[in-house]
């Protein structure tokens, strides 16, 4: 079945030799594939046609940082952190107890209905973390949930050090037996470091434990504020560190002469009272740069990339179209993925229509729904929740 989707105002394909700017455009989908992207007027017979009627189109957010295997909520917490109570990441225990005591079919529900709203907001690649079980048992277990529900799966047990134990013993377990128990459901390690976390000497054993069972690397660092995170993830080949809110110079060069990916996550440090991450001192050296959500019921219980976007041209610096694809395909190259954030042929079809002539809008218009319609894999995907999806 091929499709084709025509009318488009504005076309964003991040391709070098692609028809980006301003149409009429088109683009053909062949089964899950970009097929063909030109003008309307020259485009091939399909089997079905759309037409968008002058509205942009760019391929789907890739969201590739979330924490959404979680249990519980954390209203209480926002509510005294927004009257002045600093964020410093012990509501993380929290989540752990809530998360020990689910179901799994309650588990599995509730991350079903964040990827569905994600998708109902352009998202169509996702990333997920374990890291809210702290134990073999439970990380095993949300290690499998989100294997079945989303694209990418990360192994965080090194999350922070459970109650009733040592930094050094619980390490021992992070690096062994619940590596080993895990490693068939994930493709990434990640250790948050950070004070009252871990230190780099352990964030680097972390990585090279990973490593030594195939696994890419990835670092929380420079959140709360500097520290080794940066230094830690480069060394150590990751493919990318994230938050980077408080980076020295010498993190900024190390980011710009190495293939880590600074993953921004301005929605965070907005909910947190963090300062805006340095999106325009990174671009500017040369640093690779991706845009993610950072979902969680805790410092940022959002799954709108839009907002992400927003921010990021409004607070931190950078233009739209930049900021449009750090959310896309930056956070592909943040995945060390070749086949998501564009829309060259060959691409997964993930394609996002948005109810806007151009991408300006995601920042012009902040917080409004502008989502018209979505394609991943070629499939279209619903815009408003069904009654499986809605939070009783």
């Amino acid at each position: 079945m091929t499709e084709l989707i025509t009318g488009i105002g504005e076309l964003t394909t991040h391709d070098p030799e692609g028809p980006d700017g301003p149409g009429p455009f088109a683009v053909v989908i062949d089964g899950d594939r970009i097929a063909w992207t030109g003008r309307a007027a020259d485009a091939p017979a399909a089997d079905h046609a759309v037409d968008v009627d002058g509205r942009a189109v760019l391929p789907g957010w890739v969201d590739s940082h979330t924490h959404l295997v979680f249990a519980g909520d954390r209203g209480e917490e926002f509510a005294q952190r927004v009257a002045g109570r600093p964020y410093a990441a012990g509501g993380i225990r929290t989540t752990v107890d809530a998360t020990r005591a689910a179901s799994d079919a309650d588990l599995a529900a509730r991350l079903r209905r964040h990827v569905a709203e994600a998708a109902r907001q352009g998202t169509t690649c996702l990333e997920t973390k374990t890291g809210y079980g702290l134990t073999v048992a439970d990380e095993v277990r949300a290690a499998r949930i989100a294997a079945a529900e989303v694209d990418e799966v990360t192994f965080l047990g090194a999350h922070l050090t459970p109650t009733g134990t040592t930094t050094d013993a619980y390490l021992d377990l992070v690096c062994g037996p619940m590596l080993d128990a895990v490693a068939d459901d994930v493709r990434w390690i990640d250790v948050f470091c950070e004070d009252g976390a871990f230190d780099g000497d352990a964030a680097a054993r972390v990585l090279a434990a990973g490593a030594a069972r195939g696994l890419g690397g990835r670092v929380h660092g420079n959140q709360l504020g500097r520290g080794p995170g940066v230094a830690v993830a480069v060394a150590g080949g990751a493919a990318s560190v994230d938050h980077a809110t408080h980076l020295a110079d010498a993190d900024v060069d190390a980011l710009a002469a190495s293939d880590t990916v600074a993953t921004l996550l301005p929605a965070c440090d907005l909910s947190t009272g963090q300062p805006p991450p340095p999106a325009r001192r990174l671009v500017d050296a040369g640093a690779t740069v991706a845009l993610a959500s950072n979902a969680n019921p805790g410092s940022c219980y959002t799954t709108s990339m839009a907002l992400c976007v927003a921010l990021a041209v409004l607070q931190c610096g950078l233009s739209v179209p930049e900021a449009v694809r750090a959310a896309t395909l930056g956070g592909a190259r943040a995945l060390r993925r070749d086949d998501v954030g564009h829309l060259r042929v060959g691409a997964r079809a993930d394609l996002h229509v948005l109810d806007a002539p151009t991408v300006v809008h995601l920042a012009q218009r902040p917080g409004v729904p502008l989502t018209a319609a979505v394609w991943r894999a070629g499939r279209r995907v619903p815009v408003t929740p069904g009654p499986e999806e809605v939070r009783p």
